[in-house]
């Protein structure tokens, strides 16, 4: 089997086509002219075997990775279960506020047609999927730790400042949609401007 498609992958490659190619001119050479005279076989052979040669290299087909609007449907549902997860944890006041903020502003971001650059996508993947739960674990662990040995700075700050710089991320993404709205839209008002002139 495996015989059988490398045979049927080189039947249809580049090089046995560039060399079939140069076997027929060299066949037809030799019947419109006769210039080959008895050794044609040898000419066929040998064009070909030059064609064969100069033709390109066969490229592994490149692989289709999901695109960014697949991506953040999955990211979607990744945000739902750690939407989960942090039901699940006790947050103190201030950090259940930033929290709150956060996800409200990254789920806005995922509604469907906002976020299609790569870039942005990128960011909101590693906040959702890295980061928040980084946070989170971290704050849980030092907190029991906290308890057992006090005099430690407390893990809410840390929590807080996190939080707070992933919510600038994704506030940065947030502000260059709005901008790039702004531009669509200015861009729409001078073509419906320019048009009635």
């Amino acid at each position: 089997m495996a015989t059988s498609n490398r045979l049927l992958r080189y039947v249809e490659s580049r090089k046995n086509l560039t060399g079939c190619a140069c076997g027929i001119a060299g066949v037809a050479l030799t019947l419109t002219t006769g210039a080959a005279g008895s050794l044609w076989p040898l000419v066929v052979a040998g064009l070909y075997g030059a064609g064969a040669l100069i033709a390109p290299p066969e490229r592994p087909a490149t692989p289709a990775f999901p695109e960014p609007a697949e991506q953040v449907e999955a990211l979607r549902g990744d945000l739902v279960l750690l939407r989960a997860y942090l039901a699940e944890v006790e947050l103190p006041p201030a950090a259940h506020g930033r929290m709150t903020e956060l996800d409200t502003l990254v789920g806005a971001l995922l509604e469907p047609g906002w976020v299609s650059d790569p870039e942005q996508v990128r960011v909101l993947a590693r906040a959702v999927r890295q980061d928040i739960p980084e946070a989170v674990d971290a704050f849980v662990r030092s907190r029991w730790w906290s308890r057992a040995v006090p005099g430690a700075e407390p893990p809410e700050r840390h929590l807080e400042r996190q939080l707070a710089a992933l919510h600038a991320e994704a506030a940065e993404i947030a502000s260059a949609l709005q901008d790039a709205e702004a531009r669509r839209q200015q861009t729409h008002t001078r073509y419906l401007e320019d048009r009635g002139r």
